[in-house]
């Protein structure tokens, strides 16, 4: 098997050559209707594989919601697995968005499960939930060095609940999801050019009381479009830590489908604004 380099240092070059920009493969049933697509399997598959065919050769990630197949039972995870494999062989990193969180041997497996690569799905990243303890995840932290993967702990996310845990003051004083990013800022000491554990701050986050160059790792800023995230308000929230920020984006693109053209000028038109507002240092 070739060795991979640190996936931290893969979505640097990924960033830099293809532009910062995250899209999700997002087949929400809505959409599958409105590209006028039947909603079961064959669908899913028509609907994903269009999507990896118009971007995965054109923008540094994907990320596919993996609920959105499992909601199809083992045919839907077929596709899944066809979905990671074919945003591979077209040169896009995979993130897949499993928000996984657990501990001991649960986390264990879903390390070998999503991390490993020689397993079934074979992502090069994978979200998880801290939540349980930033600790818990700890056999998620060894895969993804062991296997060259990465890591996106949520940390500030823009649903109006997770402030309740989030923004709530630990027993040390600080913020629950501040210290969340002085965890991920811990696990990245020392890595170059990019550590390959990051947090998840939501585009549309308002504000968050920290420095985050102090990461030293990638931020995914999920909200992009039509949620009402900006690249000027990712600028102004993340400040000179902003050619680490990864955007991401679905729906407002997805909905342009599914003429492969569509979704391909669509999705150049955000790429476009956002590396005018999140240059490189």
């Amino acid at each position: 098997m070739t060795m991979l380099a640190p996936f931290g240092s893969r979505l640097r070059v990924a960033m830099d050559t293809r532009g910062p920009l995250c899209i999700g493969v997002d087949p929400l049933p809505s959409l599958i209707a409105a590209w006028g697509l039947p909603d079961d399997p064959t669908g899913l598959e028509r609907f994903s594989l269009t999507v990896v065919e118009a971007l995965a050769d054109r923008v540094a990630v994907l990320k596919p919601q993996s609920a959105f197949f499992e909601r199809h039972g083992s045919r839907g995870i077929a596709v899944l697995e066809r979905t990671i494999r074919a945003a591979h062989a077209a040169g896009a990193l995979v993130l897949l968005d499993a928000k996984r969180g657990d501990i001991g041997s649960t986390v264990e497996a879903y390390a070998q499960a999503y991390l490993d690569q020689a397993g079934a799905f074979a992502a090069d990243a994978i979200t998880a939930s801290p939540y349980l303890g930033f600790e818990s995840l700890r056999p998620l932290y060894d895969a993804a060095a062991h296997h060259a993967g990465g890591v996106f702990v949520l940390a500030y996310t823009s649903n109006p609940e997770g402030g309740t845990v989030q923004r709530a003051t630990g027993t040390d004083g600080r913020p629950v999801g501040t210290a969340i990013l002085d965890a991920v800022a811990a696990e990245n000491e020392g890595a170059s050019p990019l550590g390959s554990v990051g947090a998840v701050v939501g585009a549309t986050v308002a504000s968050v009381d920290y420095d985050f160059a102090k990461l030293n790792g990638p931020i995914l800023a999920p909200g992009l479009g039509v949620q009402g995230g900006t690249g000027e308000s990712i600028g102004r929230l993340f400040g000179a830590a902003r050619s680490n920020v990864l955007p991401s984006t679905s729906r407002g693109i997805l909905r342009q489908g599914p003429a492969v053209t569509s979704l391909r000028d669509a999705a150049a038109q955000v790429l476009d604004a956002a590396r005018e507002r999140l240059p490189r240092p």
